[in-house]
């Protein structure tokens, strides 16, 4: 084991013990030291995780996350030097975290959330304009082939709780007592020019939209969201893309709009 690994096992578990060759300019016991820099280290890591899900944090208290916090930090330390997105499978290990199971909706609250940090941070990128996504969306046979990118913002969570509504009324936007935390909801989670914004949409158009963003031909995505649900709404789906403008490619077999 090098040093650095040895440096790093002991700052994550105080059952380890100090690393060698540590001294203290004041002669003081390098033990101590390095326990009071452990421990600000974790504090700085829950902190930046209750930075990124606050609404997860109202809704089990802050005692009750900063524990799981603490656990989560045992299985996934930090692995890049930029912490905007540490956390990131912090809704996955809550899914999985049996104390957590009493509030079934807390993992996809913090899906959204997280989706809101990827969405701020996401680089910026040009829509196109209604007139340059006519003609694609208006060719019959080529329309089955299309290939729709969209601003790097875009994310999608689907939801079998309110988890959308439940967030929304942590932001004082919502009533929260007209909240059916049971209720499936669906969202797109957007940034397309400086505010980042969570809109409701039908599960219909929140599948569409996953399986584009996966790579799926216009065709594909339209077939698979018709089969899953016979509400879709094409017509519907498209306005709502482009009136946010977030679509910023098209590409076909024939023609590319850049």
């Amino acid at each position: 084991m090098n040093g650095q690994q040895a440096f790093f096992d002991a700052l994550r578990d105080p059952a380890q013990p100090i690393p060698a060759g540590l001294t203290v300019w004041n002669g003081s016991d390098p033990a101590v030291r390095f326990a009071v820099y452990r421990n600000n280290v974790i504090v700085s890591l829950i902190d930046a995780l209750a930075d990124t899900y606050p609404v997860a944090q109202e809704l089990v208290g802050e005692e009750f996350f900063r524990a799981m916090a603490r656990l989560y930090l045992d299985v996934e330390p930090p692995r890049s030097r930029i912490l905007a997105f540490y956390g990131a499978s912090f809704p996955d290990f809550i899914e999985r975290f049996p104390p957590a199971a009493s509030v079934p909706y807390l993992a996809d609250v913090a899906r959204l959330e997280m989706l809101r940090v990827r969405a701020y941070h996401a680089a910026d990128r040009a829509a196109l304009s209604t007139e340059a996504i006519a003609p694609f969306l208006t060719d019959v046979d080529q329309l089955p082939d299309l290939l729709v990118a969209f601003h790097p913002s875009v994310g999608v969570l689907r939801s079998r709780y309110a988890a959308i509504s439940l967030w929304a009324a942590h932001q004082g936007i919502a009533d929260i007592t007209m909240v059916d935390p049971d209720a499936p909801e669906s969202a797109l989670v957007i940034r397309p020019h400086l505010d980042v914004e969570v809109i409701r949409v039908t599960a219909s158009a929140c599948d569409f939209v996953a399986h584009l963003l996966d790579g799926a031909t216009m065709g594909s995505a339209l077939e698979q969201a018709s089969l899953a649900h016979t509400d879709f709404d094409l017509g519907n789906t498209l306005g709502l893309l482009i009136q946010k403008q977030l679509i910023s490619s098209i590409t076909t077999p024939r023609r590319t709009q850049p």
